[in-house]
């Protein structure tokens, strides 16, 4: 079972807060959650970011892997090192996996080689 750091909201409408907390990477954004680690009240003037770190810590110890966001908030509190600031590597677009392909020379699978010209000699 693999395990993720995130943002739960609970807030009413057009008024958001947040938990931070431990969830199983299948269960929905507000569904089942296996422990709370903080909160988070975007709406207050500074905002509010309440966290147990000795819970994150050792949630992070276990193996959890925080979202986006989560990651912003450990990385600003220290329980993180900037160098994992980078966004998780995304999957290519076919335009620049053909760019690629063109670039080293190989055609790409299943593509037919192009017909020759139908007005050879005329």
């Amino acid at each position: 079972m693999s395990v993720k750091i995130r943002l739960r909201r609970i807030g009413a409408k057009k008024h958001p807060f947040y938990r931070l907390v431990v969830a199983d990477t299948r269960s929905p954004r507000d569904g089942k959650f296996i422990e709370i680690l903080g909160t988070y009240d975007p709406m207050t003037e500074p905002v509010k970011l309440n966290i147990d770190e000795e819970k994150i810590k050792a949630w992070l110890q276990k193996g959890a892997r925080p979202s986006d966001t989560a990651r912003a908030f450990l990385i600003g509190r220290g329980l993180l090192p900037k160098e994992s600031a980078k966004k998780r590597p995304t999957k290519p677009s076919k335009a620049e996996v053909a760019a690629a392909a063109a670039k080293t020379g190989a055609a790409e699978p299943g593509a037919t080689p192009p017909a020759a010209s139908a007005s050879e000699g005329a």
